[in-house]
């Protein structure tokens, strides 16, 4: 039997086959030695044959070919990659300027992610109602540069959205999510305490996931998503899945990581060398573009951290 694979909790996986109905699978020891190096050798989005045995049991022993997925190094440090979801048109990262803090390094290192892996990233700036004067200008710089390297990004409110008294602008911020989502296999990814939850459970008009509290003393978001599951919209489908604290790259040469940070890449055409590293080199256009503020700092050195990690194989 074949299906699509909407839940993993780790130990078990819901199935859900191509008549409809729900089937809770396992998967074999041997998932995890056949050259499958991931803490999750099977994730949401998968399709995947099943075989269901006297006693009722139900075993994955296939998963068909991806056509995509998002991939990120895991902090076990036995394993090499944890793969968020498989089969997906977009990601959707939620991200905060404050309450708590999405630094922009963790965006950077999503966003060329989704860069290396060919998947479109759109940026939502959620809790824009905490912020103060000074954050909304903060926000309005962050919104400007990614734009201007071509993300599309959104300023939302998540908890405004799950309001009876819903606002004009709120009213405009959820049909621009609708549209966004509309005909997607969407991943809702982000750090812990974003209000990844809160949004799902607005979308949905009742509560879908439970959401938590940030802590009062770090600032902190703790995890309320436990596993990842996909939930269906009427035209389109969300995954959501634990919050992270960090993202490690992973599948990337030193030689490939400007390509996945659009501006250095456009830039390094006009660098004198070839291989150039974008370091000390002499020639070096994406040097002089960062001197003149072509580039942003904060870009360039979310370049040379994910250079860093290419070099002495580190997490974060």
């Amino acid at each position: 039997m074949r299906g699509l694979v909407i839940k993993s909790t780790g130990s078990s996986y819901i199935v859900r086959l191509d008549d409809g109905t729900d089937a809770e699978c396992h998967i074999k020891g041997n998932f995890r030695i056949r050259g499958i190096r991931s803490t999750n050798p099977v994730a949401v989005g998968d399709y995947v044959e099943i075989r269901t045995l006297g006693d009722g049991t139900n075993w994955i022993t296939e998963i068909e070919e991806r056509r995509n997925y998002i991939i990120r190094r895991s902090t076990n440090l036995s394993k090499e990659s944890h793969i968020l979801a498989a089969n997906i048109d977009q990601v959707a990262l939620i991200v905060t300027v404050n309450h708590p803090v999405t630094s922009t390094t963790f965006i950077d290192r999503f966003l060329a992610t989704c860069e290396a892996y060919r998947v479109r990233a759109i940026l939502i700036f959620n809790k824009i109602d905490l912020l103060t004067p000074e954050e909304l200008e903060q926000l309005a710089e962050l919104r400007n540069l990614y734009e201007s390297i071509g993300y599309e990004t959104l300023a939302i409110s998540a908890i405004d959205l799950n309001s009876e008294a819903i606002n004009a602008e709120s009213s405009n911020a959820r049909s621009a999510i609708n549209a966004m989502l509309s005909g997607k296999v969407t991943l809702l990814s982000g750090n812990s305490g974003v209000g990844k939850s809160t949004l799902l459970n607005a979308l949905f008009g009742r509560e879908m996931t439970r959401t938590g509290r940030i802590s009062d003393a770090h600032d902190k978001g703790m995890h309320t998503t436990t596993f990842s599951e996909m939930y269906f919209l009427e035209d389109g489908e969300v995954i959501d899945t634990p919050g992270i604290k960090g993202f490690g790259s992973i599948d990337m040469s030193r030689e490939e990581v400007s390509h996945y940070f659009r501006e250095i890449f456009a830039v390094s055409r006009d660098c004198r060398f070839g291989n150039c590293t974008h370091t000390n080199e002499p020639g070096c256009a994406v040097q002089e573009a960062l001197i003149k503020g072509f580039i942003a700092l904060s870009r360039y050195e979310s370049y040379l951290s994910l250079l860093g990690d290419c070099t002495e194989t580190k997490y974060r």
